[in-house]
């Protein structure tokens, strides 16, 4: 039996003496929101054709994380009871208590409205509409099927890869080939990154309810096979920057660089098959993205926009 079936949750800090407004930033998830930010920032730059209009930039980065905080506001108020389960999310604002349900549903459906009347203003309609479509996705269809279906890590993938195709649509007001390349990268990005996760507190996901492929497939070869090929995808998918003209060469050795590494970690973890390598995986993906994110910023090609 693999080493993955063993209980491997790890301990989690206790904040359960965190006063309301502790407790609210805690519910709003800034460290997500941020990296979430990121994506954007880089769909915008490399969207932009010389020069960066700030404010504009500025207004696009309020409204997506305004929106991904209610998000995920929504998300952990969906999930309250579920929450109370597993060891990795029982001290979260809302399963304490410490932030009530529909104090949650409230401000999470604030932040919808505020967000989208934001960025529809403030920026453009395309942007907002797919802001409001991030959201929806994920607190209303994502959310929910966790519960249902193992399809979820693949439909959870959609929201995830908008925020920088909003990005993108914020200067140019169109989806346009260098938008649709980033939200691919972002979205086969995620799927090596969240089966490694899934792999990683398996047993946690179980106890919750979670209908994760790492728990619907106890021989764990599924979810192996489905990160080896979700991983290659990714690879060959992030060469299209280079192959479309969106960045240069510098790029593509970071890209191959990135990609082979990324490869070596997740052939290691089909190997292995322990936590120690799903862990190894889920933080080399951490490391990867914002490599070539922002190595796609650095070395983009004018002439493309």
């Amino acid at each position: 039996m693999s080493s993955l079936a063993v209980p491997t949750t790890k301990p989690v800090k206790d904040r359960s003496a965190n006063g309301p407004v502790s407790s609210f930033f805690e519910l709003m998830k800034l460290k997500m929101v941020f990296h979430i930010l990121i994506t954007t920032f880089v769909g915008f730059y490399v969207g932009s054709k010389v020069e960066v209009n700030l404010t504009l930039l500025w207004h696009t980065l309020a409204g997506t994380g305004i929106l991904a905080i209610g998000a995920f506001a929504l998300n952990q108020a969906i999930e309250k009871e579920y929450d109370k389960l597993m060891e990795r999310t029982r001290l979260r604002p809302v399963p304490t208590g410490r932030v009530g349900r529909n104090a949650a549903i409230v401000f999470g459906c604030l932040c919808f409205v505020g967000g989208t009347a934001y960025l529809w203003m403030a920026v453009n309609a395309l942007t907002a509409i797919l802001g409001a479509a991030t959201l929806i996705l994920y607190a209303a269809v994502y959310t929910p099927m966790k519960r249902l279906s193992s399809l979820n890590t693949l439909v959870g993938a959609i929201p995830g890869a908008l925020p920088p195709l909003m990005g993108w649509t914020a200067v140019q007001d169109s989806l346009g080939l260098g938008g649709l390349i980033l939200a691919s990268i972002l979205f086969f990005w995620q799927l090596p990154h969240f089966l490694a996760l899934a792999l990683m507190y398996k047993d946690d996901y179980r106890l919750g309810g979670f209908k994760m492929l790492s728990v619907t497939d106890p021989t764990g070869e599924a979810c192996f096979r489905q990160i080896l090929t979700q991983t290659l995808t990714l690879i060959l998918v992030s060469l299209f920057p280079f192959v479309f003209r969106l960045a240069g060469w510098w790029y593509l050795a970071i890209a191959l660089l990135g990609g082979g590494y990324f490869m070596l970690a997740a052939w290691s973890l089909a190997r292995r098959r322990d936590r120690p390598a799903a862990r190894a995986l889920f933080f080399t993906s951490l490391a990867y993205l914002p490599a070539i994110l922002l190595a796609m910023a650095w070395d983009k090609t004018i002439l493309f926009v």
